[in-house]
């Protein structure tokens, strides 16, 4: 049992985290920050807003976990800066899909052999205001953190913004005789929330320090 506050409640990703959140009995719903019962703050709102939290929050005995995206690298720098004293899981994405994606895509770069081009698109809904997306940059920074054979020239992320999509990442590598793909496509926010509730078991039970969703599916 866990109890928790959601921060950012109002928001499309906070309301769906609210329902997923009571249908199980193994989350225990917290309404504010001096609750004695709460264990875990899970946080889907705004790069302000979750530094604005960390803050308010640094004299509280809790961890936290962070599904905000579109953090700049001096907000980053903050976030590493906060974990030296506390649990602190950071995920641009919490689906289990998307992990199995990006570990792919790792392997058959370390395993590549040829000259490719690569275009990552990323596909999101009309009101997602960061572009690209965190997931896109995090591919991104897999391929070019494995390619230690330089083999792959360039990396071009495409991003598009419309309608109520909930997230499409594709990976694509093209050589002159072949295409490799990879794709992953969120079909309901229940996977982000679903994510994000059963990690909040296990953060809560880790030293101070700084984490990504791999770190706790690995566990």
């Amino acid at each position: 049992m866990t109890g928790i506050f959601i921060n950012g409640i109002s928001g499309k990703m906070g309301t769906n985290l609210l329902e997923r959140s009571n249908s199980r009995d193994d989350i225990i719903n917290c309404t504010n920050l001096n609750d004695d019962l709460l264990e875990t703050i899970i946080d889907f709102s705004h790069p302000d807003s979750t530094l604005k939290l960390l803050e308010s929050i640094s004299d509280i005995n809790t961890s936290i976990i962070i599904g905000t995206t579109g953090f700049d690298l001096e907000q980053i720098k903050q976030i590493k800066e906060f974990s030296k004293n506390k649990k602190i899981l950071l995920a641009f994405n919490l689906s289990k899909g998307m992990s199995v994606i990006k570990k792919s895509v790792q392997d058959f770069v370390e395993l590549n052999t040829k000259s490719l081009n690569c275009f990552i698109e990323d596909t999101h809904h009309a009101q997602k205001f960061d572009s690209p997306s965190g997931t896109a940059i995090e591919l991104k920074n897999i391929i070019e953190l494995n390619d230690k054979e330089d083999l792959i020239s360039n990396i071009e992320i495409i991003s598009k913004r419309s309608g109520n999509i909930f997230g499409i990442h594709k990976v694509i590598f093209l050589s002159d005789s072949e295409k490799i793909e990879f794709r992953h496509e969120a079909i309901s926010r229940n996977i982000f929330a679903d994510g994000a509730l059963e990690a909040s078991h296990w953060i809560k039970n880790q030293k101070e320090g700084l984490y990504n969703f791999e770190d706790f599916l690995k566990s």
